[in-house]
């Protein structure tokens, strides 16, 4: 079946469609595109401010205030596009969704056989299967919940070599030793489910789940399958942080922590004696000429305090990235909380530790709308490193609907295997 005829709604409209939804703790974003000769065309944008108890460490607490605002952000973009979209891919974050690369070696029992489609499948859901238990444990140990159910959001191939060399598709090669490194992420059965309903709820098609560091990463890799793309990638948002580290092109693992933007409202709020809303304002406008000096001063300390656990949570998160022989000397940037430049200030001169394997000190950047390829805002609406996570959302799903097209080859089906 062609792309096509798998977007295309069922009414007048023949336009093939797909919507995103990042809900974040602080805004819910909603960007409708259009696909055209393999590229997503923007051609709707919605956003929605989410009330304080709507969200928790990124994950959803009200399902009701989240579908509210989800409409909201929703018909915003639709009265912009013009049109309605019907499959949506959604994001998850929070410091549940666990995202590591795996490696499994296999030693073929005929190493003189061509390798086929059936022993790559039965390869990769060993290692599927390794990471699962391996969540799982983590999880349970986390919530002190030994039933916790868990369930696989994303699965990317890393690399797979065979007797040491490394291949792009092993169908029909010989050898007897396969490694086979893929990046996998799980989350709660408990949060999917909540994801679910909102979809539901919102009378959409729910086309893939998407653990939110892995969409960014997707959203700078694009469809260059031979990319040698290296970086850390931190996104930023209310109430979490979600870093993805990626190597030649392949995603390493993923973590998050819960300090994000609300965490340095918050301490201005309390050591100000301030609303949330007005700590808000102030932390917003700490570069205003017209904030008072005393004033701007213990808001910086403020910050400040928060900054250095921000930075611990940091180095504790990289220094989880034990695979790796050197971490990426560049730092991107997206999401709303990273918007406050003292982050930046304080990644570009940080002293890393010596147990962090930097080979240099690392350059630290925004990844900007222009950077994704594949993905055009026609809506002039897109201005800021703000919506990147919601356009990587827009890259899985169209990864995951080619990924589930009908195809005779060897190569194809593969490619269905590695692309869940």
């Amino acid at each position: 079946m062609a792309l096509k005829d798998m977007l295309k709604k069922p009414d007048k409209d023949s336009r093939e469609l797909l919507v995103s939804l990042d809900i974040g703790t602080e805004v819910v974003k909603a960007l409708i595109a259009e696909v055209k000769d393999d590229e997503l065309k923007i051609i709707g944008v919605g956003r929605k401010q989410q009330e304080m108890g709507d969200m928790h460490s990124g994950a959803i607490a009200d399902i009701a205030g989240v579908v509210a605002n989800c409409e909201e952000a929703l018909s915003e973009a639709e009265d912009q596009a013009g049109v309605q979209g019907k499959r949506v891919v959604i994001g998850i974050a929070g410091e549940l969704v666990k995202g590591v690369t795996n490696t499994i070696r296999y030693r073929r029992p005929q190493p003189n056989k061509p390798l086929d489609i059936a022993e790559m499948e039965f390869i990769i859901e060993k290692v599927q299967e390794r990471a699962q238990g391996k969540a799982q444990a983590q999880i349970a140990l986390e919530t002190g919940n030994e039933d916790v159910e868990v369930k696989l959001v994303n699965s990317a191939l890393v690399s797979i070599h065979i007797d040491g060399y490394k291949v792009s598709n092993p169908i029909s090669f010989q050898g007897r030793d396969v490694a086979v490194q893929i990046y996998t992420a799980f989350a709660p059965m408990v949060h999917i489910g909540a994801l679910e309903k909102v979809a539901d709820e919102l009378a959409l098609d729910l086309v893939a789940v998407a653990a939110e560091p892995f969409a960014v990463s997707r959203s700078v890799l694009g469809s260059d399958t031979d990319s040698n793309f290296t970086a850390i990638l931190a996104d930023i948002g209310g109430g979490t942080t979600d870093i993805a580290v990626v190597n030649d092109g392949g995603v390493e693992g993923t973590k998050m922590f819960g300090i994000g933007g609300r965490s340095f409202t918050r301490t201005i709020a309390a050591d100000l004696d301030l609303s949330f809303k007005d700590a808000e304002k102030l932390k917003l406008n700490i570069d205003n000429e017209n904030l008072k000096p005393s004033v701007k001063k213990k808001v910086d300390a403020a910050i400040d305090k928060t900054l250095e656990v921000w930075l611990s949570g940091v180095e504790l998160a990289l220094s989880d990235f034990d695979n790796v022989d050197y971490l990426p000397n560049r730092i991107l940037l997206c999401g709303g909380g990273s918007s406050l430049k003292k982050i930046t200030e304080a990644l570009k001169t940080r002293r890393w530790p010596e147990d962090l394997p930097f080979t240099k000190k690392p350059v630290v950047q925004y990844i900007n709308p222009s950077d994704i390829t594949g993905i055009i805002d026609e809506t002039g609406d897109i201005s800021d490193h703000t919506f990147v996570t919601a356009m990587g959302l827009l890259r899985v799903g169209y990864d995951t609907i080619i990924g589930s097209q009908d195809g005779n080859s060897l190569v194809e089906k593969v490619n269905r295997l590695l692309k869940i």
